[in-house]
């Protein structure tokens, strides 16, 4: 085995194949028919909550119509046979990493990292306490861990911090493969992460329909559809 502490980065592109909507802004600045403004920062959840809670309904509830593909179960395959570490950084919402992992156990090693929050949860506003979610929200849903909280999505809004940042930097320095895989790369702090484990002395691939504007920073291309690409890759690693 040629490398032991792996860090691979999902974007949208990973769950696409998947029938998941990517959730990026079109030519006209538009995020799936709305301003972003609208219904993915903390002022539009202050200013119109029944609007915010609406959109995130709506994409909890398309959850249940998608499934794990091929690029989602290599990974995991991938993970429970990897005898280092893993790290499985992924910029997605939506829960098919974790369905996938489900299915096929990862090793004891693994590590998976919604660094943009979780669909399929809810976060307290007063108390920022996170519980599993399925159901809808209402516009002021009270909050089961506060008084005077209520429930938002459990989504990093533009303006917000990511999360888990502090595991996140440590596995980059540790790292000695890094593997981008179906994101475009271009909004930090995910864009700083191949330079960071360029620093650490790290292979570094991208793994992408097409290559992207940061193709130039990475040692290696693999391009086409993630669900080919994906577990091809993951197979030259043994």
């Amino acid at each position: 085995m040629r490398h032991r502490n792996i860090v691979i980065l999902t974007g949208a592109g990973i769950s696409a194949e998947s029938g998941v909507p990517t959730f990026r802004a079109d030519a006209d600045g538009l995020w799936l028919g709305h301003r972003v403004e609208d219904v993915a920062t903390p002022e539009a959840f202050v200013r119109d909550p029944a609007k915010v809670q609406a959109f995130y309904n709506a994409r909890r509830a398309q959850l249940a119509t998608v499934r794990p593909n091929a690029a989602h179960l290599a990974i995991a395959r991938f993970a429970a046979r990897h005898p280092g570490r893993l790290t499985l950084v992924t910029q997605n919402v939506d829960d098919l990493h974790d369905r996938a992992h489900a299915e096929i156990a990862p090793g004891p090693g693994f590590e998976l990292i919604h660094m943009h929050g979780e669909l399929l949860k809810a976060r307290c506003t007063a108390s920022d306490m996170v519980c599993n979610w399925r159901e809808d929200l209402e516009a002021d849903h009270p909050s089961p861990h506060h008084p005077q909280g209520r429930l938002r999505p459990h989504i990093v809004w533009f303006g917000e911090t990511p999360l888990e940042m502090d595991r996140i930097e440590a596995a980059l320095q540790a790292c000695d493969l890094f593997l981008s895989i179906g994101t475009s790369g271009a909004v930090y702090p995910a864009a700083g992460f191949v330079q960071a484990a360029r620093f650490a002395g790290a292979r570094t691939v991208e793994i992408n329909l097409e290559p992207t504007t940061g193709r130039r920073l990475f040692v290696e291309g693999v391009y086409g559809p993630a669900t080919e690409t994906v577990p091809a890759f993951l197979d030259t690693l043994y």
